[in-house]
């Protein structure tokens, strides 16, 4: 088959999936499968192994990843239930301060709590910030916010266990541990630059509270601003902010998120008093020795040092594994057998979701992969021609500012260009490392996490669109800018 008829109906195939959600609403799943499955049947798959490939583009990606997953969801569900994150975020302002906060939460979000599904993990964490974003200052809010977008999205693709850095580390073989090492590596500096540059631009003037908060945050920061600075929200009113959110679920609203401002929260789901909650060293400690583990088994390769005992408790599903079990036991002793019960039946819940449209995605990349692009591109690019990785950021940033979905368009990138990785003359990790970052690329009204960042951290429309979209499309684009002296490390 030529190549023109193979990059038309790829091209058609991807941009019909995007219609299919977008205009049509059709689930992401459903689109998915008919763009694979048109795709398929165009080019040289034909009938006979369309289905095939779809089928095992799926099951491959399940395999790599589909307990892993699993494991860190449950274990996220857990640390929900004991009330760590409310912890957490007040100690971190003991310890650095209300203006160093956005800096320090949003690299705890984008690396220590990556476990935590998504939309749970922003429910918590949201009303806290927002409480914490009085003390800041006049700028409080949209730093704040911004902190929390970053942290989340570049977590989710960079960072094991975030289940878009899980998803590309299977599609392009990549070991976790090394995901983890340069993912780690990468996501420090990205964040910090990232949020210091934002924080810049909004005291030069980008920021405008009138137009770019909600009424009632407005009103609340100017009260808060004509108070004695020496006033302190307590330990008690983080907690019940949290408590709060955990209270309205995933589509909490902004009403709730307002009465949380006071740290007047609802009674029906409290959360264990701070002195009665377990140590967050303790409740960290399973999450931390599964990565650990995992890390030393990257490092041990590195060293051309090879231990079977060793290579089977880095594995990462055994990593896990213990980190689960740990985490379970944690609880029980806190919290009791029921809680804990409870908690795993809904981390169950949160994980089918993501379980179906990860290994979908995959699906979607095996039958680009096979229907021939690869090949194409293989001729027309090479790494004397162009710059492999812009190239790689360049289609993951294309592909999410159609799809909306940050996970399937790293996904889809990486399928498209993991054929590629050898005549390109780059590692199959900074592949990955450029799909992510590009994937990050103007998150905007298509994402259920810009909506949420909207509603919880009490801004606007337009607000929103520049601590979440310009936010984490300027991390994208640092990212991508950092990832080529760490690249010059691989040769």
């Amino acid at each position: 088959m030529s190549d023109v008829p193979v990059l038309i109906n790829t091209a058609v195939a991807i941009i019909a999936t995007v219609v299919l959600i977008v205009r049509f609403r059709v689930n992401p799943v459903i689109s998915l499968v008919l763009g694979s499955l048109y795709l398929g049947l165009t080019t040289k798959l034909g009938l006979d192994k369309t289905v095939q490939t779809i089928t095992k583009g799926f099951g491959d990606i399940m395999a790599e990843v589909g307990l892993l997953i699993a494991f860190g969801v449950l274990m996220g569900a857990i640390l929900q239930e004991m009330g760590t994150i409310e912890q957490l975020v007040h100690r971190l302002i003991r310890a650095f301060g209300p203006k160093r906060l956005p800096y320090s939460m949003s690299l705890t979000i984008g690396t220590l709590l990556q476990s935590i599904y998504l939309d749970v993990l922003l429910v918590i964490s949201a009303p806290l910030a927002r409480s914490a974003s009085r003390r800041i200052g006049p700028l409080g809010t949209p730093r704040m916010a911004v902190a929390m977008a970053i942290g989340l999205e570049c977590g989710i693709v960079l960072v094991v266990p975030g289940v878009g850095a899980l998803a590309l580390a299977a599609l392009l073989h990549v070991p976790l541990g090394t995901m983890l090492l340069w993912g780690i590596l990468l996501i420090i500096p990205t964040i910090l630059i990232s949020v210091a540059i934002m924080t810049f631009l909004f005291r030069k003037g980008f920021w405008n509270a009138a137009t770019d908060e909600a009424a009632e945050t407005h009103e609340a920061q100017a009260e808060a601003d004509d108070t004695q600075t020496g006033q302190h929200v307590t330990a008690g009113q983080y907690i019940s902010a949290g408590s709060a959110a955990t209270a309205s679920g995933p589509n909490a609203t902004a009403a709730t998120a307002t009465a949380t401002l006071d740290g007047k929260a609802p009674d029906t789901h409290p959360t264990q008093p701070e002195s009665r909650a377990p140590h967050l060293l303790i409740s960290f400690a399973p999450l931390i020795l599964a990565l650990l583990m995992i890390a030393t088994g990257a490092i041990a390769d590195a060293a051309d040092w090879h231990n079977r005992v060793l290579a089977f408790l880095a594995d990462p599903v055994v990593a896990l594994l213990a980190g689960l079990i740990g985490t379970v036991i944690v609880g029980r002793i806190r919290m009791g057998h029921k809680r804990v019960e409870d908690a795993i039946a809904r981390g169950f819940k949160d994980s089918g979701q993501i379980l179906i449209l990860t290994a979908v995605g995959g699906s979607l990349a095996a039958v680009v992969a096979a229907g021939g692009l690869g090949d194409i591109l293989r001729g027309y690019f090479g790494a004397h021609y162009f710059a492999p990785l812009l190239l790689v950021w360049a289609i993951a940033a294309v592909l999410h500012i159609a799809v909306g979905s940050v996970t399937i368009s790293a996904i889809t990138a990486a399928g498209i260009l993991a054929p590629l990785a050898p005549s390109l003359g780059i590692d199959p990790v900074l592949i990955a490392l450029a799909a992510g970052t590009g994937s990050l690329f103007a998150v905007h009204v298509t994402s259920n996490t810009f909506w949420l960042l909207q509603s919880l951290m009490g801004q606007t429309t337009r607000g929103t669109l520049k601590t979440c979209t310009v936010g984490v499309s300027l991390a994208s684009v640092v990212a991508i800018i950092l990832l080529q002296p760490i690249s010059l490390l691989f040769f």
